[in-house]
Protein backbone atom coordinates (compact mmCIF):
# COMPACT_ATOMS: atom_id res chain seq x y z
CA UNK A 1 0.00 0.00 0.00
CA UNK A 2 1.67 3.11 -1.28
CA UNK A 3 2.66 5.30 1.94
CA UNK A 4 0.96 8.49 2.37
CA UNK A 5 -2.72 7.24 1.47
CA UNK A 6 -3.94 7.66 5.51
CA UNK A 7 -7.54 8.60 3.65
CA UNK A 8 -7.66 4.92 2.93
CA UNK A 9 -7.43 3.42 6.31
CA UNK A 10 -7.00 6.01 8.83
CA UNK A 11 -10.33 7.47 10.67
CA UNK A 12 -12.43 10.02 8.60
CA UNK A 13 -11.28 13.92 9.36
CA UNK A 14 -15.07 15.06 9.07
CA UNK A 15 -15.19 18.51 11.01
CA UNK A 16 -18.05 18.27 14.15
CA UNK A 17 -19.52 21.41 14.61
CA UNK A 18 -18.88 23.32 17.85
CA UNK A 19 -21.58 22.92 20.79
CA UNK A 20 -22.64 26.72 21.57
CA UNK A 21 -21.67 27.90 24.76
CA UNK A 22 -24.19 29.95 26.90
CA UNK A 23 -22.43 33.13 26.15
CA UNK A 24 -22.97 32.84 22.53
CA UNK A 25 -26.79 31.46 22.69
CA UNK A 26 -27.40 34.97 25.13
CA UNK A 27 -25.73 37.06 22.22
CA UNK A 28 -28.13 35.65 19.70
CA UNK A 29 -31.18 35.50 22.07
CA UNK A 30 -30.76 39.10 22.16
CA UNK A 31 -30.31 39.82 18.36
CA UNK A 32 -33.21 38.25 17.42
CA UNK A 33 -35.65 39.70 20.11
CA UNK A 34 -34.59 43.26 18.71
CA UNK A 35 -35.09 42.47 15.21
CA UNK A 36 -38.25 40.81 16.19
CA UNK A 37 -39.58 43.85 18.19
CA UNK A 38 -38.77 46.08 15.46
CA UNK A 39 -40.70 43.96 12.94
CA UNK A 40 -44.06 43.65 15.09
CA UNK A 41 -43.56 47.28 16.00
CA UNK A 42 -43.44 48.42 11.96
CA UNK A 43 -46.50 45.88 11.55
CA UNK A 44 -48.46 47.41 14.07
CA UNK A 45 -47.48 50.81 12.78
CA UNK A 46 -48.36 49.93 9.26
CA UNK A 47 -51.59 48.20 10.55
CA UNK A 48 -52.94 51.16 11.75
CA UNK A 49 -51.74 53.83 8.97
CA UNK A 50 -53.73 51.68 6.63
CA UNK A 51 -56.65 51.34 9.17
CA UNK A 52 -56.80 55.20 9.75
CA UNK A 53 -56.06 55.26 5.54
CA UNK A 54 -59.22 53.45 4.67
CA UNK A 55 -61.70 55.46 7.53
CA UNK A 56 -60.72 58.58 5.01
CA UNK A 57 -63.17 59.46 2.06
CA UNK A 58 -61.75 56.77 -0.41
CA UNK A 59 -59.61 59.53 -3.10
CA UNK A 60 -57.11 62.10 -2.43
CA UNK A 61 -57.81 66.19 -1.58
CA UNK A 62 -56.80 68.61 -4.62
CA UNK A 63 -56.29 72.17 -3.42
CA UNK A 64 -59.28 73.86 -3.06
CA UNK A 65 -59.75 76.90 -5.45
CA UNK A 66 -61.31 80.06 -3.41
CA UNK A 67 -61.52 81.95 -6.10
CA UNK A 68 -65.06 83.31 -6.16
CA UNK A 69 -67.14 84.49 -10.20
CA UNK A 70 -68.09 87.69 -8.94
CA UNK A 71 -67.32 90.98 -8.95
CA UNK A 72 -68.09 93.94 -7.53
CA UNK A 73 -68.04 96.70 -9.55
CA UNK A 74 -67.70 100.29 -7.37
CA UNK A 75 -68.99 103.52 -8.82
CA UNK A 76 -67.96 106.90 -8.97
CA UNK A 77 -70.63 107.57 -6.10
CA UNK A 78 -69.55 105.02 -3.66
CA UNK A 79 -72.54 102.41 -4.67
CA UNK A 80 -71.78 99.13 -5.29
CA UNK A 81 -72.75 96.92 -8.10
CA UNK A 82 -72.95 93.20 -7.81
CA UNK A 83 -74.55 90.60 -10.38
CA UNK A 84 -76.62 87.62 -9.31
CA UNK A 85 -77.93 84.70 -10.40
CA UNK A 86 -81.15 82.89 -9.34
CA UNK A 87 -82.78 79.36 -10.02
CA UNK A 88 -86.31 77.96 -9.88
CA UNK A 89 -87.54 74.93 -8.25
CA UNK A 90 -90.62 74.12 -10.95
CA UNK A 91 -91.89 71.04 -8.87
CA UNK A 92 -94.18 68.91 -11.56
CA UNK A 93 -94.13 71.46 -13.78
CA UNK A 94 -90.05 71.13 -14.31
CA UNK A 95 -90.67 68.14 -17.50
CA UNK A 96 -90.59 69.52 -21.34
CA UNK A 97 -92.86 68.74 -23.90
CA UNK A 98 -91.23 66.01 -24.92
CA UNK A 99 -91.72 64.28 -21.17
CA UNK A 100 -87.85 62.67 -21.78
CA UNK A 101 -86.29 66.14 -20.13
CA UNK A 102 -86.45 68.38 -16.94
CA UNK A 103 -85.49 71.81 -16.99
CA UNK A 104 -85.12 74.75 -14.36
CA UNK A 105 -84.77 78.27 -14.85
CA UNK A 106 -81.48 80.51 -14.62
CA UNK A 107 -82.37 84.41 -14.17
CA UNK A 108 -79.87 87.02 -13.70
CA UNK A 109 -79.78 90.20 -12.39
CA UNK A 110 -77.91 93.56 -10.95
CA UNK A 111 -78.02 94.68 -7.22
CA UNK A 112 -76.79 98.30 -6.63
CA UNK A 113 -76.19 99.04 -2.34
CA UNK A 114 -75.26 102.67 -1.82
CA UNK A 115 -72.15 103.61 -0.34
CA UNK A 116 -73.83 103.97 3.31
CA UNK A 117 -74.86 100.53 2.90
CA UNK A 118 -78.61 102.28 3.82
CA UNK A 119 -80.04 101.54 0.48
CA UNK A 120 -80.39 99.19 -2.39
CA UNK A 121 -81.90 98.49 -5.78
CA UNK A 122 -82.06 95.49 -8.03
CA UNK A 123 -83.14 94.75 -11.78
CA UNK A 124 -83.81 91.62 -13.29
CA UNK A 125 -82.88 90.64 -16.81
CA UNK A 126 -86.47 89.67 -17.84
CA UNK A 127 -87.01 87.33 -21.08
CA UNK A 128 -83.23 86.34 -20.86
CA UNK A 129 -83.39 83.38 -18.49
CA UNK A 130 -81.11 80.55 -19.36
CA UNK A 131 -82.76 76.75 -20.02
CA UNK A 132 -80.96 74.33 -17.72
CA UNK A 133 -81.42 70.64 -18.64
CA UNK A 134 -81.34 67.30 -17.61
CA UNK A 135 -82.35 63.68 -18.70
CA UNK A 136 -81.56 62.26 -14.92
CA UNK A 137 -84.98 61.54 -13.39
CA UNK A 138 -86.08 59.79 -10.13
CA UNK A 139 -89.93 59.09 -10.18
CA UNK A 140 -90.56 61.09 -13.17
CA UNK A 141 -89.05 64.28 -11.51
CA UNK A 142 -86.00 65.63 -11.92
CA UNK A 143 -84.05 69.62 -11.47
CA UNK A 144 -86.53 70.79 -9.27
CA UNK A 145 -82.94 72.89 -8.04
CA UNK A 146 -83.29 74.33 -4.84
CA UNK A 147 -79.93 76.65 -4.00
CA UNK A 148 -76.90 78.19 -5.35
CA UNK A 149 -73.46 78.35 -4.11
CA UNK A 150 -70.14 79.24 -5.56
CA UNK A 151 -67.69 76.00 -4.17
CA UNK A 152 -64.24 75.30 -5.38
CA UNK A 153 -64.24 77.55 -8.38
CA UNK A 154 -67.74 76.02 -9.45
CA UNK A 155 -71.20 77.39 -9.38
CA UNK A 156 -73.45 74.33 -8.09
CA UNK A 157 -77.10 73.85 -7.47
CA UNK A 158 -78.56 70.62 -5.91
CA UNK A 159 -81.82 68.69 -7.46
CA UNK A 160 -84.17 67.71 -4.01
CA UNK A 161 -85.86 64.76 -6.12
CA UNK A 162 -82.37 62.98 -7.31
CA UNK A 163 -80.34 64.14 -4.60
CA UNK A 164 -77.55 65.23 -7.62
CA UNK A 165 -75.61 68.12 -7.15
CA UNK A 166 -74.75 69.90 -10.78
CA UNK A 167 -71.74 71.94 -11.72
CA UNK A 168 -73.53 74.76 -14.17
CA UNK A 169 -71.30 76.42 -17.08
CA UNK A 170 -73.33 77.91 -19.34
CA UNK A 171 -76.66 76.59 -20.06
CA UNK A 172 -75.26 72.82 -19.03
CA UNK A 173 -76.02 71.53 -15.84
CA UNK A 174 -73.31 68.84 -15.42
CA UNK A 175 -73.69 65.93 -12.74
CA UNK A 176 -70.94 66.18 -10.37
CA UNK A 177 -71.90 64.15 -7.10
CA UNK A 178 -74.86 61.94 -5.88
CA UNK A 179 -75.98 62.67 -2.58
CA UNK A 180 -77.61 59.46 -0.84
CA UNK A 181 -80.66 59.82 1.43
CA UNK A 182 -80.42 59.65 5.40
CA UNK A 183 -76.91 58.05 7.00
CA UNK A 184 -75.74 57.30 3.30
CA UNK A 185 -76.97 53.65 3.23
CA UNK A 186 -80.93 54.34 1.47
CA UNK A 187 -82.26 53.57 -1.42
CA UNK A 188 -83.31 57.06 -2.88
CA UNK A 189 -81.60 60.15 -3.34
CA UNK A 190 -81.11 63.24 -1.04
CA UNK A 191 -83.26 65.65 -0.63
CA UNK A 192 -80.90 68.23 -0.16
CA UNK A 193 -82.53 71.93 0.06
CA UNK A 194 -79.56 74.28 0.95
CA UNK A 195 -75.79 74.42 0.08
CA UNK A 196 -72.93 76.16 1.99
CA UNK A 197 -68.70 76.37 1.84
CA UNK A 198 -67.36 75.66 5.72
CA UNK A 199 -63.46 75.46 6.02
CA UNK A 200 -62.92 74.27 2.28
CA UNK A 201 -65.48 71.72 2.02
CA UNK A 202 -69.25 71.79 0.84
CA UNK A 203 -71.79 71.04 2.98
CA UNK A 204 -75.49 70.14 1.91
CA UNK A 205 -78.96 70.06 4.13
CA UNK A 206 -82.20 68.69 3.80
CA UNK A 207 -85.54 70.12 5.60
CA UNK A 208 -84.11 69.69 9.57
CA UNK A 209 -86.92 68.34 10.71
CA UNK A 210 -88.36 64.26 11.01
CA UNK A 211 -90.43 62.95 7.96
CA UNK A 212 -93.56 62.37 8.03
CA UNK A 213 -96.60 61.46 6.42
CA UNK A 214 -98.71 64.31 4.85
CA UNK A 215 -101.07 64.13 8.20
CA UNK A 216 -97.80 64.29 10.21
CA UNK A 217 -97.00 60.59 11.47
CA UNK A 218 -93.78 59.97 11.86
CA UNK A 219 -92.06 58.04 9.21
CA UNK A 220 -87.79 58.67 9.16
CA UNK A 221 -85.46 61.16 10.69
CA UNK A 222 -83.69 61.12 7.14
CA UNK A 223 -83.85 64.82 6.62
CA UNK A 224 -82.05 65.70 10.16
CA UNK A 225 -78.51 64.33 7.70
CA UNK A 226 -76.09 66.51 6.42
CA UNK A 227 -73.32 65.97 3.90
CA UNK A 228 -70.34 66.91 4.37
CA UNK A 229 -68.08 66.97 0.73
CA UNK A 230 -64.57 67.58 -0.53
CA UNK A 231 -63.50 69.13 -3.54
CA UNK A 232 -62.79 65.72 -4.96
CA UNK A 233 -66.55 64.87 -4.39
CA UNK A 234 -65.79 62.53 -1.64
CA UNK A 235 -69.14 62.61 0.84
CA UNK A 236 -69.40 62.38 4.19
CA UNK A 237 -72.68 61.62 6.09
CA UNK A 238 -73.15 63.74 9.33
CA UNK A 239 -76.29 63.19 11.79
CA UNK A 240 -77.04 66.78 12.48
CA UNK A 241 -80.43 65.72 15.07
CA UNK A 242 -78.99 67.31 17.80
CA UNK A 243 -78.18 70.86 15.52
CA UNK A 244 -81.41 70.77 14.55
CA UNK A 245 -83.33 70.51 17.90
CA UNK A 246 -81.30 73.27 19.02
CA UNK A 247 -82.12 75.19 16.11
CA UNK A 248 -85.68 74.80 16.50
CA UNK A 249 -85.89 74.96 20.13
CA UNK A 250 -84.48 78.53 20.22
CA UNK A 251 -87.92 79.66 19.71
CA UNK A 252 -89.80 77.18 21.55
CA UNK A 253 -90.36 74.61 19.23
CA UNK A 254 -90.58 70.76 20.08
CA UNK A 255 -91.30 67.64 18.65
CA UNK A 256 -94.12 67.29 17.09
CA UNK A 257 -94.00 71.17 16.07
CA UNK A 258 -91.41 71.34 13.49
CA UNK A 259 -89.43 74.01 11.54
CA UNK A 260 -88.35 73.58 7.89
CA UNK A 261 -85.01 74.67 6.78
CA UNK A 262 -84.13 75.94 2.80
CA UNK A 263 -81.35 78.15 3.31
CA UNK A 264 -78.29 78.02 5.48
CA UNK A 265 -74.37 79.76 5.53
CA UNK A 266 -71.85 79.27 7.21
CA UNK A 267 -70.16 82.33 8.03
CA UNK A 268 -66.13 82.65 8.08
CA UNK A 269 -66.45 86.19 9.77
CA UNK A 270 -68.15 85.40 12.42
CA UNK A 271 -67.39 82.03 12.67
CA UNK A 272 -71.09 81.01 12.88
CA UNK A 273 -74.20 78.95 11.28
CA UNK A 274 -76.86 81.32 10.02
CA UNK A 275 -80.12 80.01 9.12
CA UNK A 276 -83.40 81.07 7.76
CA UNK A 277 -86.60 79.06 8.20
CA UNK A 278 -89.01 78.95 5.74
CA UNK A 279 -91.55 77.17 7.91
CA UNK A 280 -91.85 76.85 11.35
CA UNK A 281 -94.73 76.29 13.88
CA UNK A 282 -95.35 74.56 17.47
CA UNK A 283 -98.25 72.29 16.16
CA UNK A 284 -97.96 69.06 14.57
CA UNK A 285 -97.05 68.92 10.36
CA UNK A 286 -99.76 69.21 8.22
CA UNK A 287 -99.73 68.87 4.28
CA UNK A 288 -102.91 71.34 4.33
CA UNK A 289 -101.89 74.08 6.69
CA UNK A 290 -98.11 73.72 6.40
CA UNK A 291 -98.18 76.76 3.57
CA UNK A 292 -100.08 79.44 6.09
CA UNK A 293 -96.69 79.10 8.41
CA UNK A 294 -94.10 81.08 6.99
CA UNK A 295 -91.52 82.69 9.05
CA UNK A 296 -88.89 85.71 9.85
CA UNK A 297 -86.68 84.06 11.68
CA UNK A 298 -82.73 84.80 11.63
CA UNK A 299 -81.08 82.64 13.86
CA UNK A 300 -77.59 82.44 14.39
CA UNK A 301 -75.22 79.57 16.02
CA UNK A 302 -71.92 78.62 17.45
CA UNK A 303 -70.04 76.60 15.70
CA UNK A 304 -71.01 73.82 17.85
CA UNK A 305 -74.65 74.78 18.53
CA UNK A 306 -73.98 75.18 22.21
CA UNK A 307 -75.62 78.58 21.88
CA UNK A 308 -78.38 79.60 19.43
CA UNK A 309 -79.59 83.47 18.79
CA UNK A 310 -82.84 83.87 17.38
CA UNK A 311 -84.46 87.51 15.80
CA UNK A 312 -87.04 88.52 13.28
CA UNK A 313 -86.29 90.31 9.85
CA UNK A 314 -88.51 92.38 8.98
CA UNK A 315 -92.79 91.52 9.00
CA UNK A 316 -93.91 88.42 9.38
CA UNK A 317 -96.16 87.41 6.26
CA UNK A 318 -98.11 83.95 7.21
CA UNK A 319 -97.67 81.96 3.30
CA UNK A 320 -93.95 84.00 3.17
CA UNK A 321 -90.81 82.21 4.03
CA UNK A 322 -87.14 82.07 3.46
CA UNK A 323 -85.99 80.01 0.04
CA UNK A 324 -82.47 81.31 0.03
CA UNK A 325 -80.29 83.27 1.15
CA UNK A 326 -76.55 85.06 0.87
CA UNK A 327 -74.01 87.19 2.11
CA UNK A 328 -73.17 90.68 0.11
CA UNK A 329 -69.53 90.06 -0.79
CA UNK A 330 -67.42 92.64 1.03
CA UNK A 331 -69.73 93.99 3.78
CA UNK A 332 -68.15 91.81 6.18
CA UNK A 333 -70.98 89.32 6.35
CA UNK A 334 -72.98 91.58 7.72
CA UNK A 335 -75.44 92.35 4.49
CA UNK A 336 -77.55 89.86 3.44
CA UNK A 337 -79.71 89.02 0.56
CA UNK A 338 -83.04 86.63 0.62
CA UNK A 339 -85.23 85.16 -0.96
CA UNK A 340 -88.77 84.61 0.32
CA UNK A 341 -91.03 82.09 -1.60
CA UNK A 342 -95.32 81.98 -1.60
CA UNK A 343 -97.63 78.65 -2.66
CA UNK A 344 -101.06 78.47 -2.69
CA UNK A 345 -102.29 74.83 -2.85
CA UNK A 346 -98.74 73.42 -3.92
CA UNK A 347 -98.67 76.10 -6.92
CA UNK A 348 -96.38 78.88 -6.57
CA UNK A 349 -97.75 82.40 -6.07
CA UNK A 350 -94.07 84.66 -6.15
CA UNK A 351 -90.77 85.13 -4.90
CA UNK A 352 -89.68 88.15 -2.95
CA UNK A 353 -86.09 89.60 -2.44
CA UNK A 354 -85.11 91.56 0.16
CA UNK A 355 -82.00 93.02 1.44
CA UNK A 356 -81.06 93.66 5.21
CA UNK A 357 -78.90 94.27 7.81
CA UNK A 358 -78.69 91.58 10.43
CA UNK A 359 -77.00 93.37 12.98
CA UNK A 360 -79.23 96.50 13.17
CA UNK A 361 -81.75 95.10 11.64
CA UNK A 362 -82.71 97.98 8.81
CA UNK A 363 -84.05 96.89 5.81
CA UNK A 364 -82.02 97.64 2.56
CA UNK A 365 -85.13 97.07 0.31
CA UNK A 366 -87.96 95.92 1.49
CA UNK A 367 -89.58 92.48 0.01
CA UNK A 368 -90.08 92.76 -3.91
CA UNK A 369 -91.57 90.48 -6.30
CA UNK A 370 -89.45 89.06 -9.09
CA UNK A 371 -91.63 88.51 -12.28
CA UNK A 372 -93.68 85.46 -12.86
CA UNK A 373 -95.02 83.01 -10.70
CA UNK A 374 -92.16 80.99 -9.85
CA UNK A 375 -90.30 79.58 -6.72
CA UNK A 376 -86.69 81.02 -6.67
CA UNK A 377 -84.66 78.73 -4.37
CA UNK A 378 -81.43 79.76 -5.20
CA UNK A 379 -79.28 82.62 -5.35
CA UNK A 380 -75.52 83.92 -6.20
CA UNK A 381 -73.12 86.54 -6.62
CA UNK A 382 -71.22 85.77 -10.54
Amino acid sequence: MPKGNSNATGPSRTSIPHRLSASSSGRWSTTSLIVVTALTTMLIASFISLTLKMQQPGCDRSPYNTSQLGKVIKLDDGSRVYEVVVVTDLDHDSKDATGKNWYSYIKRGVITINKELSKASVVWQDGKEIILRSSLAAGGRSMELSDLVIFDGNLLSIDDRTGIVYKIVGDKAMPWVLLVDGAGNETKGFKGEWLTVKDGELWAGGLGKEWTTTEGVFVNRNPMWVKRITNDGCVRHVNWEEPYKQLRGAIGIHYPGYMIHESAQWSTVHRKWFFMPRRASKLMYTEAEDESRGTNYLLTASEDFSHVDARQVGKQNGPRGFSAFQFVPETKDQIIVALKSEEKDGVPVATYITIFDFQSGHILLDEQPLQGKYKYEGIAFV
